[in-house]
């Protein structure tokens, strides 16, 4: 992995990926996750003390980069869960079938090369009545934001790992093999609006 990629970028995410807006989502959903989850690029681990402890039973933690994982590890030592990091080899989830309850991915999905591949791993590790909760950027409903969204889309793939702007989440979700059962969506910040729509819900 580059210095970049190990160093600079988590860096990058952690000084920027955790304004309050997303951090009053991040807590409004979050704590819903119970027993054994699974997070998909726990990142720096933003989302960790946002768990409710009392209803997560073990918090598998999916996460390629070296460098996100030290910044996670000191947001881990905030809480009392049991967290182990996972690796991804290839494009499979190292769990075996319907052994998760939740799945957590927060500003994830948009940068997974075959995301839908990835999606249907989830829905493999993923018990029958488990739920995913989803935070991700994706594709404005707004004809103008979203020419906006294809023009810097080049810029975001090379400055945050491969992200995406124009990614229609709960289509992608439907195409992985699952039911989205709400979702919610706004504008975070009222400049840019092509980096700042987000959507968030639930799938099963």
């Amino acid at each position: 992995m580059s210095i970049y990629g190990n160093q600079i970028y988590p860096f990058l995410v952690s000084q920027m990926g955790d304004p309050k807006p997303i951090r009053e989502i991040r807590k409004r959903i979050i704590g819903h996750a119970e027993g054994v989850v699974l997070e998909i690029g726990a990142g720096s681990g933003a989302n960790f003390v946002h768990y409710d402890p009392t209803r997560v039973t073990k918090l598998y933690a999916l996460e390629p980069n070296p460098g996100m994982i030290r910044l996670a590890e000191r947001q881990r030592l905030r809480t009392k869960l049991d967290v182990q990091y996972l690796d991804l080899p290839g494009e499979r989830i190292p769990l075996e079938d319907r052994s998760v309850d939740s799945i957590v991915s927060t500003f994830t999905l948009g940068t997974i090369p075959d995301v839908v591949e990835a999606l249907r791993g989830m829905r493999r590790v993923l018990r029958p009545r488990g739920k995913v909760i989803f935070f991700e950027l994706g594709l404005s409903t707004d004809l103008r934001v979203q020419r906006w969204q294809q023009r810097w889309e080049p810029v975001a793939y090379r400055l945050f790992e491969g992200l995406h702007l124009t990614r229609d989440i709960p289509s992608l979700l439907n195409q992985g093999g699952f039911d989205v059962e709400n979702v919610e969506s706004m504008y975070l910040a009222a400049f840019p609006k092509s980096w700042t729509y987000c959507m968030w819900g639930t799938a099963c």
